[in-house]
């Protein structure tokens, strides 16, 4: 506590990492990330339930400063994109810099001393810059369905997967049909004895054009200059004209809704249980899914799709509401995360004590997603409205990164001791966020993970991100309020 960091960075994931080595590079050395687990990788480290891998593909979902040219697939697997942020960390000096088992509890604006007080598993100390890269997804959210303790098998998250659980052979429900649980069932659909999915709700689902890359392609992307970079510029190019659909011309969406119906006839031959796969929502409203054999694996034998809802957990199994008993000896939660908390369940006090809890009472708002009035030298990667549903989020990122790092360095030129985004200035990009937000296909008629508990879409940037590149450029000194150091309280360079 005696010594302040210059700068904490909370969450060791793609923010964290790139935020890291982006000060190091700037000449910021006094740097510290805390994670909560005993290894770094964010969510990449967290889900490594069977046949986890990316939607993005992987020459886009990499940091642009640090291209890898032998992904080995179009779509990357889980463990392949963990040993990319091992790789740079180690590569930019990072791993010395993080504080594994230190989870942050508290953390405290002493506006006296210009400085963040933290409280961690691992210790306090304090810091006058943090930096949140806690993400979006890290939270699992098992759901609240009556009888969940009595359960006498085996039952986890998705995101808290048990290696140990035996699979083959036995009974398996998967509750939830999202991101996780489509990449799941393929999975376990020919290990289980029986396989029983439950569905609120049904996702659409396009194909996913996945292959390895062939080693000629390897050593092409490796030895022809700009040819990687060409590619990514391709396929940037290609999801980000999606974003038309997503924000300003909802019925383009039909054109994507077309390669859905032809993708489930291809693979479902029942019409009964292709009927039930039908989603009752505008596409888009909530999060596309890819995939090239979760429709066909729920037409195997012993796969069953159940849409009725469920009424409880019972100590054999779950029952449904039209008084079903589905037995099971293992039952996997995959029902999402608590997306719309962002910095939750850590306490937040800024200037004058104020509890940002409470300040985000009726959603979270940041100037950007970036910067909280009320809340000095605290900045958020992958905060409100920051989201996606067409691109890569490495994109975003990286464009917050840059934000962060040129209102750093503006405090170390000017001898600043702290900075404070203005009200009005957040208050204005909440009022347009919400205005545009009207015109966007994720505010349609369906409930989303995009929401938050009132209904309201906090999470999704309802632009495109070349315009939220161009709008996070530079930090405008017009935006903020600030207080000059006294004394040697200024940023250091070593």
């Amino acid at each position: 506590m005696r010594t302040p960091h210059d700068v904490v960075i909370i969450g060791s994931g793609f923010g964290g990492i790139g935020m890291a080595i982006r000060l190091r590079q700037a000449g910021i050395r006094d740097v510290v990330i805390l994670e909560k687990a005993a290894d770094l990788g964010g969510t990449w480290r967290d889900n490594t339930y069977p046949g986890a891998a990316c939607d993005v593909p992987s020459h886009l979902y990499s940091f642009s400063f640090e291209p890898k040219t032998d992904w080995t697939r179009r779509f990357s697997p889980q463990r392949e994109i963990l040993d990319y942020l091992r790789a740079c960390a180690r590569k930019y000096e990072v791993l010395p810099l993080i504080r594994f088992g230190a989870e942050v509890t508290e953390a405290r604006f002493d506006e006296d001393a210009g400085l963040w007080r933290l409280a961690t598993t691992g210790g306090e100390l304090a810091a006058r810059v943090v930096v949140s890269a806690c993400g979006q997804l890290n939270r699992p959210v098992p759901p609240s369905i009556p009888g969940r303790g009595t359960f006498t098998g085996t039952s986890f998250h998705t995101a808290r997967w048990d290696h140990g659980a035996e699979l083959d052979g036995r009974r398996v429900a998967v509750i939830g049909t999202g991101a996780s649980a489509i990449q799941i069932v393929p999975e376990i659909a020919g290990r289980a004895s029986r396989l029983t999915v439950f569905q609120r709700s049904a996702p659409y689902v396009i194909d996913k054009p996945d292959r390895e890359y062939r080693p000629w392609e390897k050593a092409l992307l490796g030895t022809v200059p700009g040819l990687h970079a060409l590619s990514r510029a391709r396929i940037y190019a290609l999801y980000e004209s999606r974003a038309l659909g997503f924000i300003k011309y909802p019925r383009l969406m039909d054109l994507m809704a077309r390669r859905f119906r032809d993708h489930l006839g291809e693979q479902v031959a029942d019409p009964a249980l292709r009927e039930t796969l039908v989603p009752g929502y505008p596409m888009g409203c909530k999060r596309i899914l890819i995939s090239g054999d979760y429709y066909a694996a729920l037409g195997r034998p012993g796969v069953e799709l159940v849409t009725d809802p469920i009424e409880r957990v019972t100590p054999a199994g779950l029952r449904t509401r039209d008084g079903r008993e589905h037995r099971a000896d293992v039952i996997v939660y995959a029902t999402g995360f608590a997306a719309s908390d962002f910095l939750a369940p850590m306490k937040v006090a800024g200037r004058g004590g104020r509890d940002l809890n409470e300040e985000w009472r009726d959603g979270a708002r940041a100037h950007l997603g970036i910067t909280v009035s009320g809340f000095p030298n605290l900045f958020l990667l992958y905060g409100p409205y920051t989201n996606l549903g067409h691109n890569s989020i490495i994109y975003m990122l990286e464009s917050q990164i840059r934000y962060v790092l040129g209102c750093v360095r503006a405090m170390r030129a000017h001898g600043l001791e702290w900075i404070d985004v203005r009200p009005d200035v957040q208050d204005a990009f909440t009022r347009e966020m919400r205005t545009r937000m009207r015109s966007t296909v994720w505010e349609s008629g369906c409930a989303s993970w995009y929401q938050n508990a009132e209904g309201t879409v906090v999470n999704n940037w309802p632009g495109f991100t070349f315009a939220y590149r161009r709008a996070t450029r530079r930090p405008d000194p017009r935006h903020f309020v600030a207080r000059r150091a006294r004394g040697p309280r200024a940023l250091t360079v070593r």
